[in-house]
């Protein structure tokens, strides 16, 4: 009897270090995502950023994404050209993304030339919110593509292993880049004597070091494929059918997926854009200065419990029960941040507000991502996933504008709030019919995801 020839994946200390690469590479990304949001008062004063504007910035992220469909167009990529090429690809994007992001803010951009010409149109907006917008739409296709490789490089690392583990613990290693984003972008801002591009650069060059991850990463996974062809197994870029545009139409003719796919974006619309606004929110309604470090503890639960959650749920199931509570949860705190806290404002109040609605963060998220592949066919699950991230970027791209108009027309957080909170009203909905399909049809999402 041959014995099985050992691989990299078969070390420990090898899957669990690759695993550390990508997963770093993700928590800068996150970090980036966030620096400018503890600065929206900074930004009103020195750059001239409004509300609207401040809004549309956030929401530019997403616009190449979801207009120019550059999330359909990056699974293909990732499907021809293998996950090396495409997070390679993905870093570079963010850093040149970042880069310009810099310029945009920085003092070099302002009395330039390219200033003067981007103010002569769509005078609505600064020139250095249109630069700065032109470089979060690069990052964030870099971001988004970053997010489906990631899930695709665990996935073949940890296949036969502990897979669900390591796709949790990435999760969570990526949203202590929130945290770490609150705390760093003030200490940096005020450290270089209250310099808007200071943070940005910062952001910048740990994009750069993720980039050198990477590609250390790289080598790591091309020496893997070595073995793996030396043991006559089959990789996973081999293994999957490339991306065909006719398998869209069995995505979408799927009740369940478009239920999965109006739940996803309803909640996260609820959160990502809220993470922007959030430490205006509580500078505003406490009158205080560090509502980014308030809110930092918001992914602090979150990154603990969602590994043991996906546990939970790989053993005992209740996948569809746990996204109903995760949007109850939600309601309830968007609610208490729009009634309550203003009534009763308090610090310890609003810690407990957050730190729950980290909880909602963690079930939705563990139940959620697990469920797509009881409800899609194994040979178009990544397109199916492609699909849903498009889908999930429209509510990431409008969502933010829309409370920036509506926090400029009324002046307060009330209603701001208020349209969170139903979107959380609208995803629990989704969610109730969602378990009586699957009690329906019997997909198994209450189910158990390992078969004792």
């Amino acid at each position: 009897m041959t014995e099985k020839l050992q691989t990299l994946r078969d070390s420990a200390i090898a899957r669990w270090s690759a695993l550390l690469l990508i997963a770093m590479m993700m928590f800068f990304a996150y970090m980036f995502v966030d620096f400018l949001s503890p600065l929206k008062d900074a930004l009103e004063t020195s750059l001239r950023w409004d509300s609207t504007t401040f809004g549309t910035y956030a929401a530019s992220e997403y616009f190449l994404n979801v207009f120019c469909f550059f999330l359909i167009f990056a699974g293909i990529i990732l499907d021809k050209m293998g996950i090396r090429f495409t997070g390679l690809l993905s870093a570079s994007l963010m850093v040149i993304g970042a880069g310009i992001k810099f310029y945009a803010v920085s003092d070099l951009f302002s009395g330039s030339g390219l200033e003067t010409w981007l103010s002569s149109w769509w005078v609505a907006l600064p020139a250095s919110a249109k630069l700065a917008c032109f470089g979060f739409m690069i990052f964030g296709c870099g971001c988004e593509m970053a997010g489906t490789t990631v899930s695709k490089a665990i996935a073949k690392w940890f296949k036969g292993k502990e897979m669900a583990m390591a796709m949790g613990l990435e999760m969570s290693i990526a949203r202590l880049g929130v945290f770490a984003a609150m705390w760093l972008s003030p200490f940096v801002y005020s450290r270089f004597n209250n310099v808007i591009s200071a943070p940005v650069a910062f952001g910048a060059a740990l994009l750069c070091i993720g980039l050198i991850f990477y590609f250390v990463f790289v080598l790591m996974d091309r020496k893997l494929d070595k073995e793996l062809t030396a043991a006559g197994e089959i990789t996973e870029e081999s293994s999957e059918e490339e991306f065909k545009f006719s398998d869209l139409g069995k995505i979408f003719t799927s009740k369940m997926f478009w239920l999965v796919a109006l739940l996803c974006v309803l909640y996260y619309s609820a959160i990502f854009p809220f993470q922007r606004y959030a430490p205006d929110f509580l500078n505003k309604t406490l009158n205080i200065e560090n509502g980014a470090q308030l809110f930092s503890c918001f992914p602090i639960l979150a990154m603990i419990l969602t590994p043991f959650l996906g546990g939970f749920i790989d053993n005992k199931g209740k996948a569809a029960s746990m996204l109903m509570i995760g949007s109850i949860i939600m309601i309830a705190c968007h609610l208490s941040f729009a009634f309550l806290l203003p009534a009763f404002p308090s610090k310890g109040l609003a810690i407990a507000i957050i730190a729950i609605l980290g909880v909602s963060f963690s079930l939705v998220p563990a139940a959620l991502w697990p469920s797509v592949p009881k409800i899609i066919d194994e040979r178009i699950l990544g397109s199916a996933y492609c699909v849903i991230f498009w889908i999930q970027n429209w509510g990431l791209l409008l969502v933010p504008v829309i409370i920036g108009k509506v926090l400029d027309s009324t002046g307060g957080y009330t209603m701001p709030m208020i349209i969170f909170s139903s979107f959380g009203v609208l995803a629990l909905f989704f969610g109730i019919l969602l378990k009586h399909e699957d009690k329906k049809k019997g997909y198994g999402l209450e189910l158990p995801n390992i078969k004792k």
